[in-house]
């Protein structure tokens, strides 16, 4: 009879800092002109230590811990977490997040946004308000610290009849306001397909996911 190896627990890393960012933690799923979202909970950017190390690190909590602590900018929080084990599939570096403690809270944002950096509402008004798609480099310069911009991990089915083959990237949007000043759409969306085929995604996507909102909401 074959000896059961019980598997080991994940290793749990411990890490501090200042929370520098917290967006929604969203996945998005294409293939060619099909799309779907998954809400998976949030993601901050920390300053600080992790493992040891000083630097910039991302983890991700779920809605529950979200809920319970309402973190902004500025937070310093400390805890564990595991490493993601799917890179593709993640932003984040840690995950499975355990010990969580909020220490000093951040100040109220005095400056006029954007961006803004108040606490990030609940998941179902991120699914309710719609994204549009956003310039990267606009992401990086102007929104990465912004409770509207999200970064998302992008899995691409690339063939429907062959459902193993799927291509992975990453792709910014913004939930924003739509008379953001910073706001930039950036190049049309480009999706693979089967056979070489591609499919580009065109501007009334974006505009049909955000035409229940007025211009300052």
């Amino acid at each position: 009879m074959n000896d059961f190896i019980k598997p080991t627990k994940a290793e749990k890393i411990p890490w501090s800092g200042k929370i520098v960012s917290i967006q929604p933690r969203i996945r998005l799923t294409r293939s060619f002109d099909q799309r779907s979202h998954t809400y998976l909970g949030y993601v901050l950017r920390l300053q600080g230590n992790v493992g040891g190390e000083e630097r910039e690190f991302i983890i991700a909590i779920g809605k529950e811990a979200h809920a319970k602590h309402g973190s902004r900018v500025g937070d310093s929080v400390s805890g564990e977490g595991a490493r993601v084990s799917d890179p593709d599939l993640e932003t984040a570096e840690l995950y499975k997040i355990s010990n969580l403690k909020v220490g000093e809270r951040g100040s109220e944002q005095t400056e006029t946004p954007p961006p803004w950096h108040g606490v990030p509402p609940e998941l179902p008004v991120y699914r309710t308000r719609g994204h549009r798609r956003l310039a990267a480099r606009t992401y990086e310069t102007k929104c990465s610290n912004c409770i509207w911009g999200c970064l998302m991990p992008v899995e691409m089915i690339v063939d429907q009849w062959n459902p193993h083959h799927r291509r992975y990237r990453t792709e910014t949007f913004c939930y924003g306001p739509l008379s953001c000043p910073s706001y930039a759409a950036g190049p049309k969306r480009v999706v693979p397909g089967r056979k070489g085929m591609s499919w580009e995604e065109p501007d009334w996507v974006d505009e049909e996911a955000v035409s229940h909102r007025g211009p300052d909401e």
